[in-house]
């Protein structure tokens, strides 16, 4: 029997009901009649239910998400999709700016890819575990708090037991058998921003990236909000319909794992950042989706720029670009204030952060939804001070979507500390400068090699220019989303 995860109508039912309650929206009927019927409430972690639904129950699923996608939310004027990004820059420093440094600027994006990569690593093992799981497998090993990689070794059985670690990813991200960084999502994205640069420059439109997808993204790699607007596509509809169509997983997690590239290539312009990372967004997302890629975005830009900068004036920076009355901005100024209130440069301290979060977030929003993830990476960063070690093992051990989250966190870390060396022999030596991925003509790449890709797509915005891997794809239709800037 094949269950296809994040697709199957009976499970999108829960997880719209749960949408809807968070953005105000009265489903209180559709849940009666959906229980009545005999159906059942979201899966809490994986993302399909054992069993089928008989065609009838079916059918009443894909009925209540139509009539559910309809009710209006009294967020939607704090909480626009169709936004005006803001037309902040940031202030010239005194005099002319330096030349950047070619040399210099390779290094920074290849800390920053290699971030990416080791937060990535650090999270897979653990992902989908509860906190408690985490905290359980951390201290059993000696590792709490978290310092370096998770490993089977001396690990209590009734632990083991108790909480098995990630299937899929058990076999390549354990301290004794890492052996380059696998494939992943996390790092999938990255490569196909590197790709919608290279072949349309900084003009690219969302049907850009709808098409670059179906070319090059199997549609088995894809997960949660990607995975519905990939059928959507293949269904005939268009952006940014294929965000919106039953699809409740629209203010997840995934666009914000998709913005690195968007920052990378604007460096000191979190603006322009910001207003990539949109087009890209809308083909998946809605509002706190969305303002999750142009947020991380906005501050990977701010920190590539060539001014020297804090964490905390990146997190401050990149909030000027996302509508401060949303939930999203309430969610990273929550995470910030809640690391203020602990010492920094105390790990164990932020045990009592990520108390706090998941008292404010557990019960009520599901483990990839983006709220929770970015008041969890926002308070890592802070309370880390922007130190990579410190910054990754505190997303990591805050639980939800920990190798989203160590990811990111290593990215925005890694660009900060300036270079390869900076980040610790520990954590670059066993990825062994390569990356595996299904993403065409990427597999087996080195991250030196992407920070030469990436610092190429920068100095040449208007595409097509490339002399790495893949090929140029053909030209596409004028855009179909148009952002303007606030005056």
């Amino acid at each position: 029997m094949l269950r296809l995860t994040w697709v199957q109508p009976e499970d999108l039912i829960g997880h719209e009901l749960r949408q809807a309650a968070q953005d105000g929206r009265d489903a209180t009927e559709t849940e009666r009649r959906w229980i009545a019927a005999g159906g059942h409430l979201a899966p809490e972690r994986a993302g399909a239910s054992p069993a089928p639904a008989s065609s009838g129950l079916r059918s009443l699923a894909q009925e209540l998400l139509d009539g559910l996608a309809r009710l209006p939310s009294p967020l939607a004027a704090a909480e626009p999709t169709v936004f005006q990004a803001r037309a902040v820059r940031e202030d010239e420093p005194a005099g002319r700016r330096p030349e950047p440094d070619p040399r210099a600027e390779t290094d920074r994006l290849h800390a920053a890819w290699l971030g990416r990569a080791i937060g990535c690593v650090l999270g897979k093992p653990v992902e989908k575990l509860p906190l408690d799981g985490i905290r359980a497998i951390a201290r059993s090993t000696g590792n709490w708090p978290l310092n370096t990689w998770f490993s089977a070794e001396n690990l209590d059985p009734r632990i083991a037991a108790a909480y098995p670690w990630n299937r899929r990813s058990r076999a390549t991200s354990l301290a004794e058998n890492i052996d380059g960084m696998p494939e992943d999502d996390d790092l999938n994205y990255p490569l196909l921003g590197l790709m919608l640069l290279q072949r349309h420059g900084h003009g690219f439109t969302t049907a850009d990236v709808a098409k670059l997808w179906l070319d090059e993204l199997p549609a088995g790699r894809t997960f949660t909000a990607e995975r519905i607007a990939y059928r959507n596509l293949l269904d005939g509809l268009e952006p940014p319909h294929t965000a919106t169509h039953r699809n409740p997983f629209r203010e997840w997690i995934g666009a914000q794992i998709r913005a690195d590239v968007f920052g990378w290539a604007c460096p000191g312009d979190p603006a322009s950042a910001a207003e990539l990372a949109y087009r890209d967004a809308v083909l998946s997302h809605t509002a706190n989706g969305v303002y999750g890629e142009m947020f991380v975005a906005a501050a990977i830009a701010h920190a590539a720029g060539p001014v020297p900068t804090t964490i905390h004036e990146t997190l401050a920076t990149a909030l000027a670009h996302i509508p401060p009355d949303s939930r999203y901005a309430r969610a990273i100024r929550f995470g910030v204030d809640t690391a203020r209130a602990e010492p920094t440069g105390t790990p164990a301290g932020f045990e009592r952060v990520v108390d706090a979060l998941h008292a404010r977030y557990a019960h009520t929003h599901h483990w990839v939804h983006v709220l929770p993830n970015a008041a969890l990476l926002a308070a890592a960063l802070s309370h880390a001070d922007g130190d990579f070690t410190g910054s990754i093992c505190r997303a990591v051990s805050g639980g939800w979507d920990t190798d989203s989250n160590g990811a990111t966190a290593g990215s925005i870390a890694g660009l900060l500390a300036g270079g390869p060396e900076a980040l610790g022999e520990r954590w670059t030596v066993p990825l062994r400068n390569r990356l595996a991925t299904t993403v065409g003509g990427f597999d087996g790449i080195g991250f030196d090699e992407l920070a030469r890709l990436t610092l190429e797509v920068r100095a040449h915005p208007g595409g097509p220019r490339m002399t790495g891997p893949t090929a140029l794809g053909p030209a596409t239709t004028p855009p179909v989303v148009h952002v303007r800037k606030a005056r």
